[in-house]
């Protein structure tokens, strides 16, 4: 298995053990035992994950801390500035478009579309990408135990689209897309998504693309963007059918009260995702 998976594996191991004893505080001896780990490589290689030490990582997992970073505009429009970040942010560098397929392309159910596909490791573990040559179609987190089902499941939504394992394409695509805003610097290309939804799920997902790299927003907010203030359960449902996690954010909606709620991929990941974003701000 990939290096980097089963770190991974062991910062969120070690992450649900610290949220689950956060009261009692435990000591990095403690944690680091968890993990099969001594306490000098486990702290090595937590902040090699994460730039800071497990105890200051922890900090921005409270719900009040949580809580205190929810965006607090009534304009959803407005995100990007409350949170301090120009129109040259990271969503606005990351991305030249979001393009959602023709109802005669969603019909044609992927007819003369080439899917290229890769699996690759991730800071957030295992991940399956596809891409065409309109963007990046397909991005889900997935163990080592069901990339055939993953897969399957590609195929299941774009079922006459010629798919071919090319992993040295999207190899570069995925480390394009977990770099840090700092990384950003760089000259790279710019991502285009080309994805298959409905109007409605376009209009969230769209929304979700406004939210900034280490903020906060909620149900409430995401129903507003989309001119339907009291849709939460139909913007829940068009969130849970993201195609392209992490790029598509919905690991940042949680609720109003400061709890996660839910997450396709398991609500630990979203809390170490959550958790690296705020530490990476806190370092720049």
């Amino acid at each position: 298995m990939d290096q980097q998976i089963i770190n991974y594996q062991r910062i969120q191991q070690a992450i649900e053990y610290l949220s689950a004893h956060v009261t009692d505080q435990p000591s990095l001896e403690e944690v680091a035992e968890q993990v099969h780990l001594s306490p000098f490589h486990f702290q090595r290689m937590f902040k090699e994950w994460a730039g800071i030490s497990p105890k200051k990582f922890l900090q921005y997992l409270t719900k009040e801390y949580l809580k205190s970073h929810i965006i607090q505009s009534p304009n959803f429009l407005e995100l990007s500035e409350q949170a301090g970040l120009s129109s040259s942010s990271r969503v606005h560098d990351l991305f030249s478009k979001l393009e959602g397929v023709t109802p005669q392309e969603y019909k044609s159910m992927g007819e003369q579309l080439t899917i290229r596909y890769g699996f690759h490791s991730s800071p957030f573990g295992a991940c399956l990408i596809g891409s065409t040559k309109r963007g990046i179609c397909h991005l889900v987190f997935i163990e080592e135990k069901n990339k055939e089902e993953e897969l399957g499941k590609l195929e299941d939504n774009w079922p006459l689209a010629k798919l071919v394992e090319d992993p040295g394409t999207t190899v570069n695509w995925c480390s394009h897309i977990f770099s840090t805003p700092n990384d950003q610097k760089q000259e790279k290309p710019r991502l285009s998504l080309f994805v298959k939804g409905t109007y409605f799920q376009l209009k969230v997902w769209e929304a979700l693309l406004q939210v900034p790299f280490g903020a906060l927003c909620t149900y409430a907010h995401i129903s507003a963007a989309v001119g339907n203030p009291h849709a939460f359960r139909a913007v829940g449902t068009a969130i849970g059918h993201n195609p392209v996690g992490y790029l598509i954010p919905c690991h940042r909606v949680i609720r109003k009260e400061g709890t996660l709620g839910g997450y396709r991929w398991g609500v630990e990941r979203k809390r170490v995702i959550l958790g690296w974003e705020a530490a990476t701000v806190s370092q720049q």
